[in-house]
């Protein structure tokens, strides 16, 4: 009887699987702090995508580890780039997944940061290859960034992604990256905006997954203030101006009541990401013996459906996949 008056409902096609592709081959390096995650090379990454696949899963976000980074993240556009290899390997082997290409540049720049920097005193940016002299203070230029993530995000659609996903929260991108996309014949490629990204403390084990931590300072200047949730209704709301067809919250579960709040708002599809920390957090208390992790991860997906989200970006798409198949009950 419960089950027949249940309220909100979980369904495997309603998770997102993180994928992180790295050069090489045969490679499936674990990750220390994400037990049951790894840096894949393409053919190993193409291996797992299939895996979820079979499970019930129906899309992937991709990030990538460069052979090389610079200043400007220019390995990003790159045409035969880490992920546009792993865009086109899925294509082909995985036909109907749904490939979701996460557009920043964090993973890409050799100082971590998630655009070009630029001198306080001065208006020039950093060239790629410029080393950062000590003792000089610098910024983000969102502008410059701007012109970058757009050359990303057409090299990602030409190389197969079905959705562009910013996530670097620099403001304007949303119009820029959907410009260049129609000016390069991809007007029917989605943008699934990270629309509301907070400044949490939760992104610790992505760091090292992704190896993008800042090499210093750190990304307030351009997250959100976890303290703020008008301040998110209106991040979102400019990204619907500009253009998103899907919005995200991030992290998820110290953010709910910010993804009701668009839900209420908006009639976009909303998906949310249960991030790094969140998924680190199950495993380690569940390995301690003090929670039942396959619970506590349904529980946790149920709660963020609850709220609104119709896409959950999580490590444990798998996982719950594969309860769902074989009849979970809370």
């Amino acid at each position: 009887m419960r089950g027949m008056v249940r309220e909100t409902r979980l369904a495997p096609e309603q998770l997102v699987l993180p994928l992180f592709a790295c050069p090489g081959e045969g490679v499936a390096r674990a990750i220390g702090s994400m037990p049951g995650v790894y840096q894949h090379s393409v053919d190993r990454l193409v291996e797992a995508a299939a895996a979820a696949w079979a499970a019930g899963v129906r899309g992937v976000m991709l990030f990538g580890l460069p052979e090389r980074k610079d200043a400007v993240g220019s390995a990003a556009w790159d045409d035969d780039g880490i992920v546009q290899q792993a865009l086109r390997a899925l294509g082909r082997e995985v036909p109907g997944l749904v490939r979701i290409a996460d557009l920043c540049f964090c993973e890409y720049t050799d100082h971590g940061h998630c655009g070009v920097l630029t001198p306080i005193a001065s208006a020039a940016p950093i060239a790629p290859g410029v080393p950062i002299a000590p003792g000089i203070d610098v910024e983000v230029d969102n502008d410059a960034t701007l012109a970058n993530l757009a050359r990303q995000a057409v090299s990602l659609a030409k190389a197969g992604a079905d959705v562009i996903a910013p996530s670097d929260m620099m403001d304007g991108r949303i119009g820029a990256v959907r410009a260049a996309l129609d000016a390069a014949g991809k007007a029917a490629v989605p943008i699934l905006s990270y629309a509301v990204k907070y400044a949490s403390g939760f992104y610790g084990p992505f760091r090292e997954a992704a190896e993008s931590a800042p090499a210093f300072g750190d990304r307030r200047g351009y997250q959100l203030d976890p303290a703020n949730g008008r301040e998110a209704m209106r991040e979102a709301a400019l990204d619907v101006e500009e253009g998103a067809d899907l919005l995200m919250v991030k992290p998820a579960l110290p953010y709910l009541d910010v993804l009701a709040a668009l839900r209420r708002r908006w009639d976009l599809p909303l998906a949310a990401y249960h991030v790094s920390g969140e998924y680190a957090m199950l495993k380690a208390a569940a390995e301690r013996g003090w929670l039942d992790y396959d619970r506590v991860l349904m529980e946790s997906l149920i709660a963020i459906r609850r709220a609104g989200a119709d896409l959950i970006v999580t490590y444990g798409a798998v996982d719950a996949a594969r309860l769902l198949a074989g009849g979970w009950r809370e």
